[in-house]
């Protein structure tokens, strides 16, 4: 989905230009859109907490890999409202200097994920080492920089063009499958300039905790099911503080303004220790 009239301000996410979060941002706000890079996702939250940004671009999952469960935790604890999300096709491209050809890479840098999702690469050319790197734009960022000539490096297309590099082969992942599901975040009090469409619906998403006691889950579900709306997911994360008990971070589908959803939030809230809503946004194509 993309937001109208934010095309220019800076947008904080995580890697190095050309990441794969950085195509997020284009989809979310155009391809103008200014991209602030970040070394660590909690400095993306703390740079749009400083103002240093206008909004942030975080991966929450991925449909191969799962969560990415430092950010569930950073949204507890920063409370940035999600305001859109976004889905990205990972595509991993075997990128090299220009005039470097493939049948002198002995050597491939990228992320540890990105390497172990093109496992079927590898061992089609077992003379090929794999060598982990700190990030998949990053590594071609680095080849670029030291002229690397037997090396290359998995990342986006998008990363070839921004540091000049040359894609010797593409989309080398071994599930086509591959996506990666993106939130935009604002600090609280933002509002859009006009309300955005939502041709697939409106998904909202919360947190909650419930007591340890037989069937408490089961129940605080049942305040979604009892009105029929549709749980997109349900993802658990320890509770600080409290060895063995858990944080549920839930999505479903609807408004908190609606009659059904406002129904199954006051239900839930009578039965949970703690609820928080922290985004309703349109649901991604």
């Amino acid at each position: 989905m993309k937001i109208p009239k934010y095309s220019r301000e800076i947008t904080a996410f995580q890697g190095e230009k050309g990441a794969f979060s950085q195509e997020a941002v284009r989809l979310l706000l155009g391809p103008r859109a200014e991209a602030l890079p970040c070394q660590r996702f909690e400095q993306v939250f703390e740079r749009l907490q400083r103002k240093e940004a206008g909004a942030a671009v975080i991966p929450i999952e991925n449909t191969l890999a799962g969560s990415v469960h430092e950010n569930y935790d950073h949204l507890l604890r920063f409370g940035f409202p999600i305001v859109a999300e976004t889905r990205v096709r990972i595509v991993h491209n075997l990128i090299a200097p220009p005039g470097v050809p493939f049948r002198k890479i002995r050597r491939v840098f990228s992320h540890p994920v990105a390497l172990n999702q093109c496992l079927t690469f590898f061992a089609k050319h077992p003379e090929i080492e794999r060598v982990p790197f700190y990030d998949t734009a990053g590594s071609v960022k680095m080849i670029m920089e030291e002229r690397l000539t037997d090396a290359a490096g998995i990342a986006s297309a998008l990363s070839a063009g921004i540091y000049g590099a040359s894609i010797l082969k593409r989309s080398i992942e071994d599930d086509r499958q591959n996506f990666t599901r993106f939130f935009l975040l604002r600090r609280r009090g933002w509002r859009p300039a006009r309300r955005p469409e939502a041709p697939k619906g409106w998904k909202t998403t919360l947190v909650f905790t419930t007591r340890n006691v037989p069937g408490a889950l089961f129940r605080a579900l049942s305040a979604f099911a009892l009105r029929d709306l549709n749980l997109n997911k349900i993802e658990s994360r320890p509770l600080r503080g409290k060895p063995w008990e858990y944080l549920f971070y839930l999505d479903f589908m609807g408004r908190p303004d609606e009659e059904s959803s406002r129904n199954a939030l006051k239900h839930l809230g009578e039965l949970a220790d703690f609820l928080r809503i922290l985004g309703c946004y349109p649901a991604a194509g």
